[in-house]
This record gives C-alpha cells, sequence and structure tokens, in this order.
C-alpha cells in the first residue's frame, strides 16, 4: 500500500515538509514557531449593494488595522469526490423496497452522473493561518497558546461581525491539510482519520 511504504531516503517526510509537531490544534514549527489556523466561510461581495459593499471593505480594513500580528490568508480548491456521493446514495437501495423511492433514487443518481459528466466539481475552503514566536524558549509552547488564543478569540469575533463563519482546525484537521497537500491524488479516496493516523503513528511511517 503506498502510504504505508517507507521512504528509502534518509530524511523523513516530517522533517522535508519542516514540522516538528501539531499539539492543541497548534502548529509547530522549528525555532519555536508556532501557528493556528482558523477556517472560515467566504462574503460574496459582488451580490451586496454598493452600501453594503463601502461597509464591508471599512469593517475589513478596521480589522486588520486591529491585528497585533500578520496573518496568512489560505485559499484551498479541490475536486469533489461526486462517485463517493452518488454510491452513498446508492446505498439506500438496500434498505428501500417501495418501487417509486427506487424508481426516485436511480433517476437521481443518474441525473446527478449526467450534470458532472465531464466537469470537474470543485469545492472552495478560506483558512486564515495567525503566526507567534516567543522571544524565549522557555515554556515556549505555552506561550504561544496562551497568546494564540488571544488573537484566535479576536479574529473568530471580528470575522462575524463581517458575516462570516469561523472555527479553528482541531490538531487532526491541521495534519488533513498538510496531508492533502502531498498527496493530491490520493485525496479524494482516502481522507485522513483517526484509524490511518494510529496506524501512520504506531508504525512510525511520518
Amino acid at each position: 500500500m503506498w502510504l504505508l511504504k517507507k521512504s528509502l531516503n534518509k530524511i523523513s517526510s516530517r522533517n522535508q515538509i519542516a514540522i516538528k509537531e501539531v499539539r492543541d490544534g497548534i502548529l509547530v514549527l522549528p525555532n519555536n514557531k508556532h501557528r493556528l489556523i482558523i477556517e472560515t466561510s467566504s462574503v460574496n461581495f459582488e451580490l451586496k449593494s454598493e452600501v453594503e459593499q463601502d461597509v464591508l471593505i471599512d469593517s475589513f480594513q478596521t480589522f486588520l488595522n486591529s491585528l497585533p500580528s500578520q496573518l496568512q490568508i489560505l485559499i484551498r480548491i479541490r475536486e469533489v469526490d461526486i462517485d463517493q456521493y452518488v454510491d452513498s446514495i446508492e446505498i439506500l437501495k438496500q434498505t428501500e423496497n417501495n418501487p417509486k423511492y427506487l424508481e426516485q433514487i436511480d433517476d437521481y443518481t443518474q441525473f446527478i452522473r449526467q450534470l458532472v459528466s465531464g466537469n470537474k466539481i470543485l469545492s472552495r475552503k478560506f483558512y486564515i493561518v495567525l503566526p507567534y514566536k516567543p522571544n524565549n524558549n522557555k515554556n515556549a509552547f505555552d506561550l504561544a497558546k496562551t497568546q494564540l488564543t488571544l488573537t484566535q478569540d479576536m479574529v473568530i469575533k471580528a470575522l462575524e461581525k463581517l458575516g462570516m463563519k469561523a472555527r479553528t482546525l482541531s490538531s487532526l484537521e491541521v495534519l488533513n491539510l498538510f496531508y492533502s497537500f502531498y498527496n493530491k491524488d490520493q485525496i479524494k479516496t482516502q481522507e485522513l482519520n483517526q484509524t490511518i493516523m494510529k496506524s501512520l503513528l504506531q508504525h512510525n511511517y511520518v
């Protein structure tokens, strides 16, 4: 299995992507650098009236000026696995006895397949990456966690005022984000989950 093969390269994958660990949802990098990642929704700016657009611009400017540190905005565009969705719908046929409902399931799955035939369905996810680097090595993680939590709360509240929903990624979700970066071909068919993580960590494959 491709995922469970050890690399012949002496440099581990973890060292190549410069990640020490992910702890309590915080990404720990070399030289005591830390990152916290927030997933956020978007706002359809073009559908807003001119007055609403001006308010959004002013509010976003105020938000940026109030930040205690820099931040990174990350946009991830991924292809949606429609086949997996359709398969989950067809499973309903196993527990359905009504001929009318069975026909509707067939019609719906056929409609979906025709709709996406020859076209890729893409999903867009938006992230805000908050950085922190302690001034000294003593209790570096504790200091980083405290400061990042304060910044996180401020950023989430500001985004909510802009009409956006935001939440902080868990440790597994952070790992899954990097997993998708480096496994672009397999991510549609093999999501990173607790079971895979347990196998990887127990056999020291990461």
